[in-house]
């Protein structure tokens, strides 16, 4: 009996000429929330998959296509081969797993790159009082920041103002070089949503105020829950942002505040590296961070920090 799955995941969007849709007019594809996971009685080794509707489980790929690789950026590197592969296997209703048998990793570990943008939103500037950014101001986190949708967040006995930044990320789906703003998100595979934590003493008064030693502190980048495919998006520059600490709502803004969007991110960017599947961007976060409170407010032993992303998703990080 083949489970019932939600017809966004089941349709394949083309590009079409809508404002919604401006620069997406080269990418087709499955609309799929893809996920990296292990099941529990393997812990350790990873697996790519599906996710059904909330509740419904998981479609291991490995187990319907024993060819397809076990990471998310193998699986990227296949290409369409692999799509194709995946959004079989979810219409098959086959190789389901129960979210009880699960533990979700983030999307993509071990990404040749982590890539940062600071000063990206319109209201994060006004709260700073600060001019808005005439060129992307990139920087990075090692990947070894990265850690699951629902992991610990490790205070480190260096830093006394620890922060958190709701952020959307995106995951790059091909290599490529010197790309064009206009076919920028043919080289997306999908979004999720990320925590760039950051380490305020260091970013702002340590290290020649550098930001990279703030930022990349071990589980700094909590990742998830799912690499949702850009064809299940209606407007990734359009949906409501937002972290709670506590419960309490600390940030709450939209994506439509971006400064800098996805494809003028992939084309400046790749004027410098080459960019190559799996690669990480976190595009920037809303006001509302702790340092900029009046006192300023820092993450502390015990603390829940939620980042939410409309048609994406929560993840959920205690602080320890």
């Amino acid at each position: 009996m083949r489970l019932p799955i939600r017809s966004l995941l089941c349709s394949w969007r083309l590009g079409n000429s809508s404002t919604a849709d401006t620069g997406r007019r080269q990418l087709s594809g499955p609309a799929m929330r893809l996920v990296q996971f292990c099941r529990r009685s393997e812990e350790g080794a990873v697996r790519v998959g599906v996710e059904l509707d909330a509740g419904q489980g998981v479609v291991d790929l490995r187990d319907f296509d024993s060819s397809l690789p076990n990471t998310m950026r193998e699986f990227l590197e296949t290409g369409e081969r692999g799509m194709e592969q995946a959004h079989r296997a979810l219409s098959s209703g086959k190789s389901v797993v129960s979210l009880s048998e699960v533990r979700l990793l983030p999307p993509v570990t071990a990404p040749e790159k982590v890539v940062c943008v600071g000063m990206n939103y319109r209201d994060h500037c006004l709260e700073q009082n600060a001019p808005i950014p005439k060129e992307p101001i990139i920087f990075s986190k090692f990947p070894s920041a990265i850690t699951g949708p629902y992991d610990d967040i490790t205070l480190p006995e260096e830093s006394k103002e620890v922060d958190w930044e709701v952020e959307l990320a995106f995951i790059i789906g091909r290599k490529g070089k010197h790309i064009k703003e206009e076919e920028a998100l043919s080289f997306v595979a999908g979004f999720t949503v990320a925590n760039d934590v950051s380490a305020r003493d260091w970013q702002m008064r340590r290290n020649g105020k550098q930001w990279l030693l703030g930022k990349t502190f071990d589980s700094f980048c909590p990742l998830g829950p799912a690499l949702v495919t850009t064809a299940a998006l209606k407007d990734p520059h359009n949906l409501g942002i937002r972290c709670r600490v506590n419960g309490d709502t600390v940030q709450d803004s939209n994506t439509n505040q971006m400064i800098f969007r996805t494809e003028k991110l992939v084309a400046w960017v790749s004027q410098f590296v080459t960019l190559c599947p799996g690669d990480v961007f976190l595009t920037g976060t809303p006001p509302g961070v702790g340092v900029f409170r009046k006192p300023p407010v820092f993450l502390k032993k015990g603390d829940v920090v939620e980042c939410e992303i409309d048609e994406i998703g929560v993840i959920r990080n205690t602080v320890i």
